[in-house]
């Protein structure tokens, strides 16, 4: 299976957190990551889009609303839930 990201997900898809491209985000950016809760294991889920290139994104981290541009989100790898 190829690996996915944030950017790859759909409106409605649910994926779990593998990894965080960690050679791709300076280290203030893994810091904010960690912080909002975007940590192996973690379920998410993207709820929409903003228009005209869709960004940032709005995903759900756990039990919490987030609004992420997609140049982090690409540095998140991500699994689709089953």
């Amino acid at each position: 299976m190829l690996p996915l990201n944030l950017c790859d997900l759909s409106p409605g898809d649910a994926a779990t957190i593998v990894a965080i491209d960690r050679d791709a985000v300076d280290p203030a950016n893994a810091r904010q990551l960690h912080e909002m809760g975007f940590d192996e294991g973690v379920d998410v889920q993207l709820l929409h889009r903003a228009p005209f290139g869709g960004d940032p994104m709005m995903l759900r981290v756990g039990n919490m609303g987030v609004a992420l541009r997609r140049k982090l989100a690409a540095m998140v790898v991500v699994e689709r839930a089953a």
